[in-house]
């Protein structure tokens, strides 16, 4: 097969810029400190604990009371056990779901877990023994909340506020706050205060995130654990309003439940097409959150179908592995436990998960390309079992590279393509199969010159 060697980011570009004022706007996109700081550990779990644990449902109905809250342990150190054996590095709960009840110690009502029988601060559980194991703690607050009776008066806003501003308060460290523009059909016509919630985050929690409906993670666009073939960071700054619009959030159980079977994998959110028809424009990477249940909560019925391992490290390669980042819900049950059977497979998942760069054949801390790297030829020391190949960009240099081919030496002294590809970004993680003494990464086209911080192949 020819190779095209000549046909590279260096020479031709694929027929576009390499360098000129556009792409110079692109390339100046570049990641806040905090979400630098982020794109360092991109696996983290969701725990879908609260009041529909209790109760066996997927939404609340805006009729419970703290009687209907009848779990009465909690095992907070195995939640976080079993999610640091998968892998991921921190956790996001959901201190308040849409039915307003409160999972912590809470001035602002009485509807919350200190006056059920259970009576203690879960939030606080959690969170310590998150600081205790070291691991990341972050917070998932419904703005839609069925039971406060001030909502959607002017009044809700001030009680909002002093929600988020309890938790960004009294619990130490927060990597992200979850927000999302989930309201049902029936509820009353409000508009949320955002931009004063997010001061409030960007000055209680300067450090942390604001994601889906914030400024900083965006949601990938289905529940499905499907990102785009090519998931972009630089973006069009409008989306940062996208899940806000009350038109476009769910309305419904039955809304959740359909968004499982979108991909959206068509969308072009990034692209050089897109960019230049809009003046504004952001780094706004996407997350994408996923079940491990056919579900958000713990339930008889959400257990009847759940993810094995080997489903979630697809989802996992197809996220982390594709310039995303992965929010995967792990919900406790009732018994106050992550079942076993969850359990059983998150280790399985977190062993995938350290097998990938368990066995390297080749890593250097790349840097910048010269103008002779065109291509970059590789040569290990004798002919290996390859399974992985991972890419990183310097990304305090922008997302630049837009196509690349990555050929195998095989055998018999020839190479073959194993790999065509589009963007890299935070990582890109590869799946290659059958012995090769030897790579070949060609980038065929960039947005000026190419600075990846990591390439690694690995047995």
């Amino acid at each position: 097969m020819k190779i095209k060697l000549d046909e590279n980011w260096t020479t031709k570009n694929n027929g576009y810029a390499l360098n000129d004022s556009e792409v110079e706007r692109y390339i100046s996109v570049l990641p806040s400190p905090a979400q630098f700081e982020h794109a360092k550990k991109p696996f983290y779990c969701f725990l879908h604990f609260g009041m529909n644990t209790s109760t066996g449902r997927e939404w609340g109905n805006g009729t419970e009371t703290v009687d209907d809250f009848k779990i009465v342990r909690i095992d907070a150190a195995q939640w976080i056990k079993t999610v640091k054996a998968s892998g991921a590095t921190g956790v996001i709960l959901t201190c308040k779901h849409h039915d307003g009840f409160c999972l912590w110690n809470t001035g602002t009502t009485d509807f919350n877990v200190m006056k059920s029988a259970y009576a203690e601060d879960v939030v606080k559980k959690v969170s310590e023994e998150c600081k205790k194991q070291g691991i990341d703690f972050g917070v998932y607050l419904s703005p839609w909340d069925m039971h406060e009776k001030t909502y959607a008066t002017p009044l809700y806003n001030d009680f909002f506020c002093r929600q988020l501003t309890e938790l960004l308060t009294n619990y130490g460290d927060i990597f992200e706050v979850w927000f999302d523009g989930a309201k049902g059909a029936e509820a009353k016509e409000f508009d949320y205060d955002w931009e004063r919630y997010y001061k409030i985050v960007r000055t209680l929690q300067p450090n942390a995130n604001i994601a889906i409906c914030g400024p900083d993670i965006r949601w990938v666009g289905n529940e499905a654990g499907q990102a785009r073939e090519n998931e972009y960071c630089v973006v069009p700054e409008f989306l940062t309003r996208a899940e806000i619009v009350s038109k476009s959030s769910q309305h419904s159980e039955q809304d959740a439940k359909s968004l499982q079977k979108i991909t959206s994998k068509d969308e072009d959110l990034g692209s050089r097409k897109v960019l230049k028809k809009n003046a504004y424009l952001t780094w706004y990477p996407a997350e994408v959150d996923v079940s491990i249940r056919n579900g958000w909560f713990a339930s008889d019925e959400t257990a009847k179908k759940i993810k094995s391992a080997k489903k979630l490290f697809d989802i996992y390669l197809n996220s982390v592995g594709n310039n995303s980042f992965l929010l995967l819900n792990v919900p406790p049950t009732d018994r106050g436990v992550i079942s076993k059977k969850e359990t059983k497979i998150l280790k399985s998942l977190g062993n995938m998960i350290k097998e990938i760069t368990e066995k390297p054949v080749y890593e250097k801390d790349f840097g910048e390309f010269k103008e002779t790297d065109g291509y970059i030829e590789f040569r290990f020391d004798s002919p290996k079992k390859l399974k992985y190949c991972v890419l990183k960009e310097n990304i305090k240099k922008g997302q630049r590279v837009e196509k690349f081919d990555l050929f195998l030496l095989k055998e018999n002294g020839k190479y073959k393509k194993a790999y065509k590809g589009s963007v890299i970004g935070m990582r890109k993680i590869i799946r290659l199969k059958g012995k090769a003494s030897g790579a070949l990464l060609v980038i065929r086209q960039s947005r000026g010159t190419p600075n990846l911080s990591h390439i690694g192949f690995y047995e």
